[in-house]
């Protein structure tokens, strides 16, 4: 099991500058969504960004400590767009 936290904290370690909502969906540790918006992700497709945060939670989830991850990743441009809908 990994905490919320530990999640934003391995995703942080990556991208330093990304703003993390970690939801944990089942209450077991190990079904995350998460939203990261970094703009890291300028100018990268969504499947890009993805494999950044899979990247940064490799570990974690080739050890099955984080059985599914949903995620949703922005851009700071996109993330005001989405916020303003």
């Amino acid at each position: 099991m990994i905490s919320p936290d530990q999640v934003v904290a391995m995703i942080k370690a990556s991208l330093p500058d990304a703003e993390v909502d970690v939801q944990d969906l089942t209450g077991g540790g190990d079904h995350y969504q998460v939203a990261v918006v970094s703009s890291a992700f300028s100018g990268c497709s969504l499947v890009k960004q993805h494999q950044m945060v899979y990247g940064a939670v490799r570990e974690a989830m080739s050890s099955e400590a984080i059985h599914a991850l949903a995620l949703k990743t922005y851009t700071p441009e996109d993330w005001q767009t989405a916020q303003a809908r």
